[in-house]
């Protein structure tokens, strides 16, 4: 960017510009970085190196979550859901939310929504690729990740596609003009939606993760509808937006290293390190960030009470102290300490089915197609918090021998 210093809370510096190199430079120079306030927007720290983000994410005493933990709510001096949202809560209230939401995440429901993915993931895969072409942003990627996060919640098929859209206008646009109300709107969309499902499960629970909340207590106390709702609305989020930019990523990094292809094609490589490499290149959520507790000390400068911290997963997940060479995209990495999914207290709860619907994905391309390519332009969203691909155009090579399995095993009622 010639010298000058992006303005990280803006869109369109990401939708722009490579920062590639802004991101070395804060690495090597200064590793703890003042963004300057622009117009009435307060400033904000930046942090960049792996080891700092990493330090941050374990000090829930040092620096909260409860004031926000996106730039959207830290910028707007705090969130409303703090305290009630796992998200942006701390402290014994954080670990004793998280336990409750641990029930719905037992591996008796991981088992049972896992080998939904995949009979979802194969059937999609297999239809694209014997079509030929498809955009696969749209077709594939956004169904695998919606369908699955909603199996877990109990979000009936026919409210799936009106999420959807509303959680890919909430932290994001898919186009340059989409507006701060747009996304309010949006947000407060999910809101009401869960707020009449939570209703519903009162009266009538079942099996699902709004069910569990709807039912259950801390210290004595029934969630409140609040906190079921926000904790909810935090799920679908997340549980969408991280595995569907992952996936498409992949498959536009795949399309441009067809080396790195024919070592997955061929089975060179086990899925669990290609896997992990493309969700540490395609690092979606950009950043999270905290705000100080009290004044701390780092890097020779004094961070004081109540300021913004930032830490950028995009420039962590590049740093030159942790991984080898970096800037290349290697199937077979190994360490690969990727910030992916946070780290400390606030882990992503979600993680192991993210891993599981990329993993699904890379599987069934892998059995169907023998390669593929961009088939037309690439369309990103706008955003200061998820970076990613909105359009995704692609063509298929068909694997013939592995269509023909998939059909064959499909005929004789098993999964192929």
């Amino acid at each position: 960017m010639n010298g000058e210093i992006p303005d990280l809370a803006d869109p369109r510096t990401f939708a722009e510009h490579d920062l590639g190199d802004f991101w070395r430079r804060l690495r090597a120079e200064e590793p703890l970085h003042w963004q300057p306030p622009r117009g009435d927007r307060s400033g904000f720290w930046v942090l960049s190196r792996h080891a700092d983000i990493m330090a941050v994410y374990r000090d829930d005493e040092q620096f909260s979550s409860e004031r926000g933990n996106v730039l959207v709510t830290l910028l707007a001096g705090g969130d409303s859901a703090a305290g009630r949202m796992l998200a942006v809560t701390d402290g014994p209230r954080h670990q004793k939310l998280r336990k409750v939401l641990l029930k719905a995440f037992s591996p008796r429901a991981l088992s049972r929504i896992s080998e939904r993915v995949r009979e979802n993931t194969r059937r999609l895969v297999s239809a694209a690729v014997e079509g030929g072409e498809c955009d696969f942003a749209a077709e594939i990627a956004s169904r695998i990740p919606m369908a699955t996060i909603s199996d877990l919640l109990g979000v009936p098929e026919s409210d799936r596609d009106f999420l959807l859209q509303q959680t890919k206008s909430a932290l994001s646009s898919d186009d340059a003009d989409g507006t701060d109300l747009d996304s309010v709107l949006a947000r407060n969309e999910i809101l009401l939606y869960f707020g009449e499902q939570c209703e519903q499960r009162r009266r009538n629970p079942g099996d699902d993760v709004i069910s569990v909340l709807a039912t259950s207590s801390i210290d004595g106390e029934p969630l409140s509808e609040d906190d079921v709702v926000l904790n909810c609305y935090s799920l679908i989020i997340g549980g969408d937006e991280t595995s569907r930019l992952t996936m498409i990523d992949a498959v536009r990094t795949f399309a441009d290293r067809e080396d790195q292809w024919r070592r997955v094609k061929d089975h060179q490589v086990d899925l669990d390190p290609v896997v992990d490499e493309v969700l540490r290149w395609a690092s979606p959520t950009m950043h999270f960030g905290r705000r100080a507790v009290r004044d701390v000390e780092l890097h020779g400068r004094t961070i004081r009470a109540g300021d913004v911290v930032t830490l950028w997963h995009s420039s962590a997940n590049r740093d030159e102290r942790v991984f080898a060479e970096p800037e290349v995209f290697d199937v077979a990495r190994s360490p690969n300490k990727h910030l992916a999914f946070g780290y400390g207290p606030h882990y992503c709860l979600g993680a192991y089915l993210a891993k599981v619907e990329v993993a699904e994905v890379l599987s069934a391309l892998r059995d169907f197609a023998t390669g593929f390519e961009l088939a037309g332009p690439v369309q990103r969203i706008h955003s200061n918090f998820l970076t990613g691909i909105s359009s995704l155009p692609v063509r298929f090579a068909p694997d013939a021998a592995g269509l023909e399995r998939h059909r064959a095993a499909r005929s004789a009622g098993v999964d192929g």
